[in-house]
């Protein structure tokens, strides 16, 4: 990809890097890359305050309906994205009266989208510790029940709320479907719309995307590591 991006075109030799700096360069496809980029962040905000506290007080609270929460945070795996799109298209007509026809209001089908994936990374942390002796602790102290979400077991649980966190960011960067098809213009569909008549910028986009997500992923794995080895000391 890399070299096909750099490659000079027509009868010229050697390498060029144009089709790198029309990333920046063309109007369309800088707004959808900070758009992706916001939703991106948006999603991973969204996940963590949905997800975490509610799979905490099922944890403490209702253990009896953890398998419920389990099978419809694992539910948009087993349905199609597309089946999933012309299920709340019509919902969407309202989300964009409402909030407006920015692509930021992907945010709500997205953080279904993570769902399946955030709940198996999370599941794993919250299941690593004693979750009830921590809390049972921290109240037993005068610690509300926002201090046991934020401040006892959410420290405990950061690699998993991280791992959750880059998986969502690759799926939200990489994901096609729901935006084109709801009439969004993401850094996916902007690629694909460039790739008809400059196919060597979004080559050069698509790469440059698998780079940034790699680095992050092995950005995790350290920081997962150093917090062991704390652990461990």
């Amino acid at each position: 990809m890399l070299d096909f991006s750099t490659r000079a075109r027509g009868d010229a030799e050697g390498r060029t890097w144009d089709a790198w700096t029309n990333l920046v360069a063309d109007d369309m496809l800088r707004e959808s890359i900070i758009a992706s980029v916001l939703l991106a962040l948006l999603t991973v905000a969204g996940m963590v305050v949905l997800l975490v506290p509610t799979m905490i007080w099922v944890r403490l609270r209702l253990p009896h309906l953890n398998r419920l929460v389990e099978f419809l945070c694992l539910l948009p795996l087993a349905i199609p994205a597309l089946v999933i799109v012309v299920g709340i298209a019509n919902v969407y007509s309202w989300v964009t009266y409402l909030f407006g026809d920015s692509p930021l209001t992907l945010t709500f089908a997205y953080v279904v989208l993570v769902l399946p994936y955030a709940y198996r990374s999370l599941d794993a942390s919250l299941g690593a510790i004693d979750l009830v002796t921590l809390s049972e602790a921290t109240r037993s102290l005068g610690g509300t029940w926002f201090t046991v979400i934020v401040r006892v077991v959410l420290p405990n649980i950061v690699p998993g709320v991280m791992g959750a966190a880059f998986i969502s960011i690759a799926l939200v960067l990489g994901e096609f479907v729901f935006a084109s098809l709801l009439n969004f213009v993401t850094m996916p569909v902007a690629l694909a719309q460039i790739y008809k008549y400059d196919a060597a910028t979004s080559v050069a986009g698509s790469f440059a995307s698998i780079v940034v997500i790699s680095l992050a992923l092995l950005a995790l794995s350290f920081v997962g590591r150093d917090r062991r080895k704390g652990q461990t000391s």
